[in-house]
This record gives structure tokens, C-alpha cells and sequence, in this order.
């Protein structure tokens, strides 16, 4: 059994809560976290105080906050607390980012890449990484660890053994968490790549701060999902939440971007890339519009289960299709929810699409090390 993590920079609860609130809120003053958080001034100041310490939060000297005296001076989460590092492989190359610790990225890195083997993984990721320290000098600082997503379900007994992609056959079945660790000397995690997704989405400017619960639909080469819910990351029993794409069979048209790009080959157009979708949606558009009619009638059952199960406050819809593409769907299913449900006078989450395209995934995998720092369960 591989061994779990432990949070990177170990907190205590109250600490954990606060830090979670400035994420929510952006900034706040302590007079504003005090009363968020049902806590006494004082306590607040002790909290705060430990937190400037281990530089996970700023004060923001505004000269009016000064003049209204310290508990009015806006806190922040810092940057400065620390950094992370997100990879994932694809077919052919290699991805990387480095976020710092609000979740901004530093440095987005891609690499040749077409080894089976996870051992050469962490080599090449090794490799990168002293290139990109040499350059960047990102090292200064803390580091929180190493998310790595993979495209794959996880196995029973242990979410760190999964079930992979054929292009991926060395990392099936065996302890990825281990193996990529010791070769790296760091901590890892490992998970999905639409859940990680979810993780990137539900952390941007207009999300964290408005909605406790998320589901997101991620449309890369396959299809998948991923749940955030009262601000975590919702695994499941045996790790497999969000897996969407059991719904739609390989061997059937299914709402993604393998099936897109077969269905424009089948009308005669060549195209070998999600990287040139954007580019045909004028020229091509009849083939377009009937693929993404089709898709919107297909994500339709998904989306409705979501919201009667989990009640999210939305739902993002994010991948490496076209933005433009991503907002005709969602659009699409946020009127057909809508519709059918004309009647009903209980919210309904609204269905976003997301600009991050692709790098979700990436950006996701590096925010796993820094959402342990406050995540109630640490994921394994």
C-alpha cells in the first residue's frame, strides 16, 4: 500500500479555516475574517500572526487602512508561501507547470515525450526542472510537492494504481505515487486528469468565492468529470468520481475530442490536432454545429444527474476544445436545463465554460500540494 501524504505545511484547523477565507474572499481585513469566522478579535491576531510568519498571507498597505489602524489593513494569501509543480504526460510530449502558493502559474513548460515507463517520466520531469531553475531561479522558496495527473481510473484498494491508457502500459497497475517519488526525492501525488481539472477550475477568479460545490465536465481526447464539494475535492469511495466517460462507450459516438476530430475526418477535412479545431469553425461550421448538437443532447443525462445528486452551484464546462466551442455547449445545456425545468422554483446552477482550455489539467495536478495545505482530508 503506497503511503499517504501529509499536508506540506502542517496547520491547525482554526489556521486552516482563515486561510480558506482569504481564498474565498480574495482579501480581507481582520476585523471582516473575525466575523466571517464567528472568532474574537484576539484570536484572530494570533492567527494572523502565525500565518505572516510561515508567509502564506500578506498585508495589503492601502495608506486609508493604515490610517484606520491594523485590524482594518486587508490581508491576502501570499504567493511567497510556497510552490508546486504540476506534470502530465501526453502522447508525445510532456507537460509541466509551476504555480505559486495563491495558485498563480509561474512557468508553463512543455517537452518531448513518448516513454511507456514512469521511471523516465520523473527523469525527463528532473531534467526540466533544473533547466527551469537554472532560468527562473523558482527555487528560493518553499517547495510543497509534485502533482501528477494521469489519464486513467484508479484500481481497487489503492487510488495510486491505475488503469491507463495503452501509450501508458508501465504506469498500469503499480504504485505510481512510489515509483515517481523516490525517483524524484520528493512527495507526489497522483490523480485523475479530469479531477485535477476540477480542482484548476473551481480555484479561478469568480469561483472559489461564489460557489461551495462544483461539478465540471472536462472534453479533451476523451471525456471525463470531476466533483468539488463544500470545498474539496470529492474522490469518491474508491477514487473514480466524476467518471463520465463510462457513460458514453469507446466504441460509440461519444462527446469528445477524438470523436470530433473523426467525425471531421469522415467528412473529407484533414485535421490531426484539437490544436487546429479553432481555425475550421467557420470555414467548416455545418459539421461543427451537427456535432455539437449531438453533444449537447449527450451531456444533457450527465449534467441533469449531477444536479439532482449533488446540488452544485455550478457547472464548468472545460477541456482543450475552442473556447468558442466549449460556450455554444454549455450554452446549449444551460437552455435545455432551464426548459425542462420551467416550473421548478429551487435554484438552478448556472453552466460555465471555461477559458483555461487544456491547461486545467496541468494547473490542476500543481494545485493538488497546495490545496492539502488547507483541505480538510489531505488527498492520498
Amino acid at each position: 500500500m503506497t503511503r499517504p501524504n501529509r499536508p506540506p505545511i502542517p496547520l491547525s484547523e482554526p489556521q486552516r479555516r482563515l486561510l480558506m477565507q482569504l481564498r474565498i474572499e480574495g482579501a480581507a481585513p481582520r476585523t471582516r475574517l473575525a466575523q466571517a469566522l464567528g472568532m474574537n478579535g484576539a484570536s484572530v491576531t494570533r492567527l494572523t500572526q502565525s500565518l505572516l510568519a510561515l508567509d502564506l498571507i500578506e498585508e495589503l498597505e492601502t495608506p486609508e487602512a493604515v490610517a484606520r489602524g491594523r485590524p482594518m489593513v486587508p490581508l491576502t494569501v501570499s504567493g511567497r508561501g510556497g510552490w508546486a509543480i504540476g506534470a502530465t504526460p501526453h502522447l508525445g510530449w510532456l507537460e509541466l507547470v509551476l504555480v505559486d502558493f495563491r495558485g498563480r502559474p509561474l512557468v508553463h513548460d512543455t517537452t518531448p515525450f513518448d516513454s511507456p515507463d514512469p521511471r523516465v517520466f520523473a527523469q525527463v520531469v528532473e531534467t526540466r526542472l533544473q533547466a527551469l531553475a537554472a532560468t527562473h531561479g523558482f527555487m528560493r522558496g518553499k517547495f510543497l510537492g509534485l502533482g501528477v495527473a494521469v489519464p486513467g481510473y484508479a484500481l481497487p484498494g489503492d487510488r495510486n494504481r491505475r488503469a491507463v491508457v495503452d501509450r501508458l502500459a508501465g504506469w498500469d497497475d503499480v504504485p505510481l505515487a512510489d515509483i515517481i517519488g523516490d525517483a524524484l526525492g520528493m512527495p507526489v501525488w497522483i490523480e485523475n486528469d479530469a479531477s485535477v481539472a476540477a480542482l484548476a477550475e473551481y480555484y479561478q477568479d469568480g469561483i472559489i468565492g461564489r460557489y461551495r460545490s462544483v461539478l465540471t465536465l472536462f472534453l479533451g481526447h476523451g471525456v471525463g468529470g470531476g466533483l468539488i464539494a463544500e470545498r474539496d475535492l470529492f474522490l469518491g469511495e474508491h477514487g473514480n468520481a466524476g467518471e463520465v466517460g463510462r457513460l458514453f462507450p469507446g466504441h460509440d459516438a461519444r462527446p469528445s475530442g477524438i470523436d470530433l476530430l473523426r467525425t471531421l475526418r469522415e467528412a473529407g477535412i484533414d485535421v490531426d490536432s484539437l490544436a487546429d479545431i479553432d481555425a475550421l469553425m467557420e470555414t467548416h461550421r455545418p459539421v461543427i454545429d451537427r456535432w455539437t448538437r449531438r453533444v449537447i443532447e449527450q451531456l444533457e443525462q450527465a449534467v441533469l444527474s449531477g444536479i439532482v445528486w449533488l446540488d452544485p452551484g455550478a457547472i464548468i464546462l472545460s477541456g482543450a476544445l475552442p473556447l468558442r466551442l466549449l460556450q455554444t455547449i454549455a450554452a446549449g445545456l444551460d437552455e435545455i436545463g432551464r426548459h425542462r425545468d420551467e416550473n421548478y422554483r429551487a435554484a438552478l446552477p448556472p453552466v460555465l465554460a471555461s477559458p483555461i482550455g487544456s491547461k486545467a489539467v496541468v494547473i490542476g495536478a500543481a494545485m493538488i500540494p497546495i490545496h492539502a495545505v488547507t483541505a480538510q482530508h489531505t488527498p492520498l
